[in-house]
């Protein structure tokens, strides 16, 4: 039995690894392959407009900016809400927490937006990435109380019998062993910012979504096509980031 554990666990390991190895290739090559596509068309002169590298690379900068800042929102907000409410005195707090964030992504992004737009009557970078940060938020905060809930309570019985402090229980015991579940979380979060970010367009935050919007609008299947094609790589690429994140950041003996 512990042999085929043993080797049950290899071989999943095995396979991320391979995974991790396999997937930026892939992604690099199909999305090179689209820009070399749509770049060497013959484009008409409002095609060119869009599809040219400065335009290009602009857009995804712009989707780079909203998804790290979502990230930094996230982590910044929802690690320590989920501290928060798993501490003694405190717990009440839980369901009120929680029940705000499943909202948060239970609510249409669009519809997120729109309500921050038409509640501050301004558009731009902030206006775009706060509603996406609400929208990407309940898997960091679900994933760091289940981490945290997941502690073996021994393990915090002897660090009261050795002295240690509740801070120093929750940043040397509890903390590293809830990295794995955190790690997770904000793997699925990376995700859903990326493909949120899409319609950061409509309050002039910028993204992809400008090309795909723009291709759908003037019925343009190249630049529909690249700015989509695009937009999925780009997620593909944070998924693997966060699968990097999540296999060299866990704790080598939870590996």
């Amino acid at each position: 039995m512990t042999t085929t554990v043993e080797q049950s666990t290899t071989g999943i390991t095995a396979a991320e690894r391979l995974r991790l190895l396999v997937q930026p290739v892939l992604v690099l090559i199909v999305g090179a392959a689209v820009v070399f596509w749509a770049f060497n068309r013959d484009l008409t002169a409002t095609q060119n407009e869009n599809i040219n590298a400065g335009n290009v690379m602009t857009l995804i900068w712009q989707h780079l900016l909203i998804t790290f800042a979502v990230t930094v929102i996230v982590l910044a907000v929802g690690v320590p809400l989920g501290v928060l409410v798993t501490r003694p005195g405190v717990k009440l707090l839980r369901p009120l927490i929680v029940g705000i964030a499943n909202i948060g992504q239970a609510a249409p992004a669009i519809g997120l937006l729109v309500l921050l737009f038409l509640w501050t009557a301004r558009t731009g970078f902030w206006i775009g990435v706060l509603p996406i940060a609400l929208y990407s938020l309940l898997p960091v905060l679900a994933s760091t109380i289940l981490g945290l809930d997941q502690v073996d309570k021994s393990l915090i019985d002897a660090g009261h019998g050795l002295g240690m402090s509740r801070r120093a229980l929750l940043l040397r015991v509890e903390l590293p062993l809830a990295v794995p579940f955190i790690l997770a979380g904000l793997r699925t979060s990376l995700v859903l910012a990326v493909g949120t970010a899409t319609l950061s367009f409509l309050v002039n935050a910028g993204g992809l979504g400008i090309l795909i919007d723009t291709g759908y609008k003037l019925q343009d299947n190249v630049t529909l096509i690249l700015g989509s094609v695009l937009a999925v790589c780009l997620a593909l690429l944070v998924d693997w980031l966060g699968g990097l994140a999540e296999f060299s950041l866990n704790p080598k003996g939870l590996r």
